[in-house]
């Protein structure tokens, strides 16, 4: 159902924005960097949190890690990331094809900044084995995100 309610959605909202399946999963950052040719950090990578009992998607780029200080800071709470039977039920997307695109639920989303040092990031699109070229401006425009800073390079303490 994932990949279905993504494709609706980007037919509906940015019909010029084409799908990309492989004919392999991606399951990590780097391999689905590998396979489209692209640097990690232009993997759009899809987190789901909870604040509380409220659930939340975080758009990071893929070369960075959350912070949790600066989440605590950002959201007013300790976040907790939701397991992947809960994601699957709030969004319909497996792990390793989660993105903001075609959600069952409707949840608050926000793009990390970390993903403007990119012209293009490629997002999943609801299965692990698809995704989709997209401007994160654009990207934040479609989902309604709202623009926040919770990340730090991977390598930061």
């Amino acid at each position: 159902m994932s990949l279905l309610t993504a494709r609706s959605f980007l037919a509906e909202y940015a019909p010029d924005l084409k799908i990309i399946e492989l004919e392999n999963s991606v399951p990590n950052v780097q391999q689905a960097a590998d396979a489209h040719g692209i640097v990690p950090g232009q993997i759009a990578k899809t987190l789901a949190f909870k604040i509380g009992e409220n659930p939340l998607l975080v758009v990071v780029s893929g070369d960075v890690q959350i912070d949790s200080a600066k989440f605590q800071d950002t959201f007013g709470g300790e976040a907790t990331l939701l397991d992947d039977e809960t994601v699957m039920e709030l969004t319909s997307h497996p792990a390793g094809g989660v993105c903001p695109f075609g959600l069952v639920t409707d949840l608050p989303i926000y793009c990390d900044k970390s993903l403007q040092h990119f012209d293009e990031v490629l997002s999943a699109a609801g299965s692990p084995d698809s995704a989709v070229r997209i401007c994160p401006s654009r990207l934040a425009e479609l989902v309604n995100a709202e623009w926040v800073d919770v990340c730090s390079p991977a390598d930061a303490p």
